[in-house]
Parts: structure tokens; sequence; C-alpha cells
């Protein structure tokens, strides 16, 4: 699952926040295998969509994480949740999404396929109200 200010989030919702604001980010992972899973890391990536076939990954200017947009994991037990916590600052308004990948290494073939499916997160950026 993913939450974004505290809302869940999939492929149909946009989640609408200020400029300005730290948004909270939530991964939760749940090993539904029987096996533990780990360790590996995950990276948290925002993009805009120009809607053309063309993404622009360039948003250092527009888009800055509060601590890391990598959290490193040990394991996830079997049947057990992992949940992993950051903050995102938009600087600008738009639509921006965020694209949430696992880093390749010998140990994915570990992880649950669902985990490689995760949702592209649509998060609108907005000015504040007076």
């Amino acid at each position: 699952d993913i939450l974004v200010d505290g809302k869940l989030c999939d492929c149909d919702i946009v989640v609408d926040c200020k400029v300005g604001d730290p948004i909270p980010l939530e991964v939760k992972l749940t090993n539904w295998s029987k096996h533990s899973v780990g360790p590996f890391a995950l990276t948290v990536t925002p993009y805009q969509d120009y809607q053309n076939g063309v993404h622009n990954y360039e948003l250092q200017d527009a888009i800055t994480f509060v601590g890391s947009n990598t959290f490193y994991i040990d394991s996830v037990k079997p049947t057990k949740d992992s949940v992993y916590f950051g903050a995102l600052l938009f600087l600008y308004t738009g639509d921006f999404y965020l694209n949430i990948k696992f880093h390749e290494d010998s140990c994915s073939r570990e992880l649950p396929l669902s985990w490689f499916c995760l949702p592209s997160v649509h998060i609108r950026a907005m000015e504040p109200t007076v």
C-alpha cells in the first residue's frame, strides 16, 4: 500500500497537496510468501508526464525529499508488514507522479511479484489558500 498525506493511493486517485508543506509518504509492504525476503532497497522517483509519451525526471528544482528517496530494508518476515516513512516537499505547482521501484540485485528474485506492480502515484501540488 502507498499512502500520501494519509490517503491510500492507487492508479485512479489524485492526491492534492499544498506547495511548501511537507507531505508524508508511507510505503507498506506485506510479505505473503513463506520465506523472509531481503535485504533490498526501493527508490521513490518523482516525474512529470507530458501526456505525449515524454516523462520529465529532472525535478530537483521542483520537488525535494525530506530525508532520502531511497529506503533500505533488511528483511520482511513471512506474513508480516514492513512500513517505511518519508516526506516530500513540492516547491512549485503542477501535476507530479511518483514511481516506486525496487533496486535490482541478486535477491530481487525472492521478492513477491506484486511488489513490482506498485501503482504510480499522482499528486497535484497547488498554491496554498490564504
